[in-house]
């Protein structure tokens, strides 16, 4: 046929077929499935007569011929193939992957060096953020044995001995996943299962973080595809979390774009009933779930539809704060023109912030504690009747308190700031002081732990006191504890990125503060017993 087209049936259906043999391939990942260019011109020329040479006799000759076997140029999936390639199933290389209440769209192509080599999943845009990485993990099925080997062969040489011949330990593991999965064990990451499975093979703790930075082949991270309404590649990489980063925002403007009838602005009292904590709609097809919060617009509340939980629980105790706030406009007046001992704490702090911005910072710290504390946020007008008669009659007590810590703090800060130091423990120092008090401190600490501040603040002077005394055991401590801070710092980035939270986490990191005080002023007490060992054992947890 050369490069001759026609319209004819025949050319349409050869032309499909060898691409979805090509598609097999891809998903394949091997060239061997398609047979060669020579065996599809041998076809041709096994069935055309050599007196054909050009189109117009060719259509001739194939008219005639169809009459009699309209099949007679229909070349056959068998024949396109050079094996079965009985393994490239719909199950092991699927063409739609669930994510959550969700089906995406699945791509293969292999093409080593390609961007898009490996399997691509695309995206909605208004589907991105409520997405969970770690399912991807699993990629599919037709590749997951290959990803199992590269992770082993990723482990420390300490743990990778134990699991040899690692071809043998893949179909462990895998066949322990299939079991698991058959008595509905699900939901657990890549990392998590396997990270058990070498801890029972090698009789040690091994951390889920074990394969952090392992280099694997890039066809075996998925890759993900974000589009618009309109199919248009808004951007494309196989970091989800910076996708979310690049592109999280512009995704909940999308999402809340759908009219359900329930968000609505300029809300200055609770006149709007009952507010669900999720509400389901379909939109282009598919069956989503919004989570309705109110958001804090300054000078009253607004009702939006938030595309994941988390986000709606993090604006919603916002919204209801600053609701609360412009119910009780009176108290809350008066309390601004009554905090006992301001003025001189604040000028002990001018140099992190203005006295206004102070101010502000201690009254939400008030406000917070007073209207919500630990109690669960209302979601109808009668829970918030309950909210604002609680914030009342505790106003006046949480004043007090929330002042004294105030004063307390900005006392400790200024002794601290103002003693004297070597350059290497007041570097660290002054570090450490910069993580516990900087503008907004107030309201972004825990209540329970601002009573915790002027003691940490404490023993960090008594460190700079005790210094000349042991320099040496003081780098040492410096040094166990700067190595556990970064551990901290870095997964609470990746969980950031990944827009996720762990409650573990954040008890480890005020440990560290109970560390300082254990290691460098131990005659301040810490409320519990504290040490590297015991936040090394917490580590191991939170990891695990």
């Amino acid at each position: 046929a050369g490069e001759y087209e026609t319209r004819a049936p025949f050319f349409a259906h050869n032309r499909q077929l060898r691409k979805e043999v090509e598609a097999l391939e891809h998903k394949a990942r091997r060239r061997d499935v398609l047979v060669s260019d020579e065996a599809i011109h041998a076809f041709y020329d096994g069935v055309i007569p050599h007196g054909i040479v050009n189109g117009v006799s060719f259509e001739q000759w194939r008219e005639q011929a169809e009459r009699e076997n309209p099949k007679l140029l229909y070349m056959t999936r068998d024949y396109l193939m050079r094996h079965a390639a009985a393994e490239i199933t719909e199950m092991q290389f699927p063409e739609r992957v669930r994510a959550g209440d969700v089906e995406l769209k699945l791509s293969y192509r292999f093409e080593p060096g390609h961007a898009l080599d490996g399997v691509t999943a695309t995206i909605p845009l208004h589907l991105l953020n409520p997405l969970d990485a770690q399912h991807f993990e699993w990629l599919v099925p037709g590749l997951i044995r290959e990803k199992v080997a590269a992770l082993f062969k990723a482990l420390p040489k300490p743990l990778r001995r134990h699991v040899i011949p690692p071809a043998q330990h893949v179909t462990a593991f895998l066949e322990e996943r299939e079991r698991g999965e058959e008595r509905g064990d699900r939901g657990e990451t890549l990392s998590a299962a396997l990270a058990r499975y070498v801890q029972r093979a090698a009789g040690e703790p091994v951390p889920a973080d074990v394969w952090e930075g392992a280099d694997l082949p890039p066809h075996l991270r998925m890759n993900f595809r974000v589009v618009d309404e309109a199919g248009r590649e808004l951007a494309a990489g196989r970091d989800l979390a910076a996708l979310r980063a690049q592109l999280g925002q512009a995704a909940q403007l999308t999402f809340a774009t759908v009219d359900t009838g329930i968000e609505k602005t300029g809300i200055r009292a609770w006149d709007f009933g009952e507010l669900p904590a999720e509400i389901a709609f379909v939109r282009g097809g598919r069956k989503l779930t919004g989570y309705p919060a109110l958001t804090d617009e300054g000078d009253s509340v607004a009702i939006r539809l938030l595309d994941t939980r988390a986000a709606a629980e993090g604006a919603m105790r916002g919204g209801v704060l600053r609701l609360g706030r412009l119910a009780l406009k009176e108290q809350m007046r008066q309390l601004d023109k009554h905090l006992p001992g301001f003025a001189q704490a604040s000028l002990l702090l001018r140099g992190l912030a203005p006295p206004d911005e102070l101010k502000e910072d201690l009254l939400a710290a008030i406000a917070d504690r007073a209207f919500i504390g630990e109690d669960e946020l209302p979601r109808n007008e009668k829970g918030f009747e309950a909210l604002k008669q609680r914030a009342r009659t505790r106003l006046p007590a949480v004043r007090d308190a929330a002042c004294r810590l105030f004063a307390a703090i900005a006392e400790e800060y200024q002794r601290v700031t103002a003693a004297r130091a070597l350059p290497q423990p007041a570097a660290d120092v002054r570090a450490q002081l910069g993580r516990l008090v900087f503008k907004g401190f107030l309201s972004a600490t825990p209540w329970e732990r601002l009573h915790d501040l002027p003691r940490y603040l404490k023993a960090a002077q008594r460190r700079l006191e005790k210094h000349a005394q042991d320099p040496e055991r003081d780098a040492r401590h410096a040094a166990s504890i700067a190595e556990l801070w970064k551990r901290y710092e870095e997964r609470a980035a990746r969980l950031r990125r990944a827009g996720e939270a762990d409650p573990r986490l954040v008890d480890f990191r005020w440990r560290i503060e109970e560390l300082r005080v254990s290691l460098f002023a131990q005659e301040l007490k810490t409320p519990y017993p504290v040490s590297h060992k015991r936040l090394e054992k917490l580590w191991s947890q939170i990891t695990r």
